[in-house]
């Protein structure tokens, strides 16, 4: 239970950044999951960096380039803060449903998510009664990575800021998160998103990441058959606009480090083009 607790949001941010129907309309991106942000009258320079959120243990990795810019920086801003224990405990009540999934569920839709959850998890509906269904997307998204030792790049990222003694915040709260979420998708759009997760995409997405190739994890990402363009601009274009407003406060105070879901980096409205429309110039770092 500690684990699901976790891994909730961390796999919320995680599924959703990347089962996102979207083209891009922007140049080409280098592969390198880590930006510097410069110009437009910055004093210093910060830093965007492209996560996973979750990977096996085997897979982690942090390259020297990442790390030589974290040491640089003077505050790290994750999506969410995952070290403050009133985020944490909001996280552990939204995992739970507002009513139990056999009220808010038809039949029919018990019965697809009761097969579902056999066929995946070797679960029944009976024992996810009490969580929401997001909640049970997790689930089944944590067994499409097929290990159980699971490392977290914000959780790393903040053990780092916290020997360093620098400052932690987030862009945004687990609350707006789940709203975000709970909004975006229909309970037939969640369980067509149940059954269509497998070990496959998950394995693909591992490999693009591995190799920093962003342009792949932006194809990767594009799923015309579970998502319209009003859920690609809740769940990503219009979380990316909100960031790119507060950043440029953030940045021309102090140095920092913004360690974000790689799908965000890319496309039309990513974070790296938003903030080259404003200005600055945002350039990949490649050793």
């Amino acid at each position: 239970m500690k684990t699901l607790f976790r891994s909730v949001t961390v796999l919320f941010i995680f599924f959703f950044a990347f089962n996102l129907k979207g083209q891009s309309k922007s140049p080409k991106l280098e592969n390198s999951l880590l930006w510097e942000v410069s110009g437009k009258g910055l004093k210093k320079s910060s830093y965007l960096y492209g996560t996973i959120h979750m990977i096996c243990s085997q897979d982690y990795f942090l390259s020297e380039k990442a790390k030589k810019a974290f040491d640089n920086s003077e505050k790290l801003f994750l999506e969410i803060n995952f070290t403050d224990p009133n985020e944490m405990s909001q996280m552990q009540k939204l995992a739970m449903g507002k009513e139990p999934l056999s009220k808010r569920l038809t039949p029919e839709q018990l019965a697809k998510l009761d097969s579902i959850l056999k066929n995946t998890a070797g679960m029944t509906v009976q024992q996810v009664d009490n969580f929401s269904l997001l909640t049970v997307l997790s689930l089944i998204s944590i067994k499409s990575f097929g290990c159980i030792d699971l490392k977290f790049y914000e959780m790393e990222f903040s053990d780092l800021a916290k020997k360093r003694n620098i400052g932690i915040s987030g862009l945004e709260t687990v609350k707006s998160q789940f709203e975000i979420l709970e909004n975006a998708y229909s309970n037939d759009e969640i369980l067509k998103l149940l059954e269509e997760s497998n070990a496959t995409e998950t394995i693909e997405l591992v490999d693009a990441y591995k190799t920093e190739n962003i342009e792949a994890m932006y194809a990767l990402s594009t799923d015309v058959k579970v998502t319209s363009e009003k859920t690609k601009k809740q769940i990503l274009d219009d979380r990316n606009v909100n960031w790119v407003k507060i950043m440029p406060d953030l940045i021309n105070q102090n140095s920092v480090f913004f360690a974000i879901g790689a799908g965000h980096l890319g496309g039309e409205y990513g974070v790296i083009n938003l903030l080259r429309k404003e200005g600055y110039t945002v350039k990949p770092v490649m050793n």
